[in-house]
């Protein structure tokens, strides 16, 4: 089990030594979004499809724990969008119609649009980012490139995904000093509903 996941931890944490220029390190791109928006009391709103919604969803968990006003697109209780406001979108293979008509939606009401994505210069969703931050992980768009039919490690999105999760655990630690929020205040806004 150990050499499986050590493989497994090391193609994730490799994305990470890959260039993105010309677009700023995504970990810059996600705290300057992030801190701005609660800076001018913004709220934070996320969405994205499939398994990369589910580490948003995570995000948005991390966000609210740091003490920012954070929704979940679609979530019954989400609030209109404004131009304080932010939304934190990804899109790895580029494009998908409800990330493109999400991100225009909230541009079109003042808001700020950071697009997560491993494809920044193909993809649909790009024209409706304010911000593009690129992730350069596999995706569902570029599995199997060049390579045999074989049984890969991570398939499909899973590089893209699981370097999400370790990208937005960076960026929770280091707006945790941005912010200046103890670990004790982090912690007192856990949910105790349980």
């Amino acid at each position: 089990m150990f050499t499986l996941a050590s493989q497994i931890c090391n193609q994730i944490a490799a994305v990470f030594s890959n260039s993105t220029a010309p677009y700023p390190p995504p970990l810059d791109v996600m705290v300057n979004a992030i801190s701005a928006a609660a800076n001018q009391s913004g709220r934070v709103f996320l969405y994205g499809v499939g398994r990369e919604g589910l580490m948003l969803k995570g995000l948005c968990m991390r966000l609210a724990h740091l003490g920012l006003s954070t929704h979940l697109v679609m979530d019954m209780t989400t609030p209109p969008i404004y131009s304080n406001d932010l939304l934190i979108a990804s899109a790895g293979p580029g494009g998908f119609s409800t990330v493109d008509a999400l991100c225009s939606l909230a541009r079109s009401c003042g808001a700020q649009v950071v697009l997560l994505t491993a494809q920044p210069e193909t993809g649909s969703c790009v024209k409706h980012a304010s911000v593009v931050c690129y992730v350069p992980a596999q995706t569902m768009a570029s599995d199997g490139e060049g390579k045999e039919k074989s049984r890969e490690l991570l398939p499909m999105g899973s590089v893209y995904e699981g370097a999400l999760f370790v990208l937005f655990e960076m960026v929770v630690y280091k707006l945790g000093e941005v912010l200046g929020q103890s670990p004790e205040a982090i912690r007192s806004r856990h949910t105790n509903l349980e």
